[in-house]
């Protein structure tokens, strides 16, 4: 028979939590990137935008 020791209930807890902890920080690389591409590239100084430009066509954006 197989019974859960502490230990290995602590060791699924922790992956669960690590995969958890994951998708928040890739949530919030997606969201700070989609704000650089879009929330900036609208952005009223010139110079801001022009930066935007540039890294969209770096990556091959369509923008135009």
């Amino acid at each position: 028979m197989f019974s859960m020791t502490a230990r290995s209930m602590n060791a699924a807890s922790s992956a669960t939590r690590s995969a958890a902890q994951t998708a928040v920080a890739a949530f919030a690389a997606i969201l700070l990137g989609s704000f650089l591409l879009y929330g900036v590239g609208f952005a009223q100084p010139q110079q801001i935008h022009d930066a935007a430009h540039d890294a969209r066509h770096s990556f091959a954006f369509p923008c135009h």
